[in-house]
């Protein structure tokens, strides 16, 4: 995949997660943002590599969840 088609899928990806911790966590969009921006699920994510780009986004919104409540999270298990 190229870089451009990279960034085109995280643009898909990540909105839906922003939308998810705004509303779970009655914050305003430009914090949610911020703050999954700053989160190491977001890091990993931004990295091709580690192919999480992969998982939906509520799948993503559960790990960045757990990352906040217990600071990681587990990879789902494929099925």
């Amino acid at each position: 995949m190229t870089k451009d088609q990279f960034s085109a899928l995280l643009a898909i990806i990540v909105p839906p997660v922003i939308e998810q911790i705004t509303r779970n966590c009655n914050i305003e969009e430009s914090e949610a943002i911020s703050r999954f921006y700053q989160s190491r699920l977001y890091e990993e994510l931004s990295n091709e590599k580690s192919e999480l780009w992969h998982y939906g986004p509520m799948t993503l919104y559960t790990m960045y969840q757990d990352e906040l409540m217990t600071g990681t999270y587990d990879y789902p298990e494929e099925t």
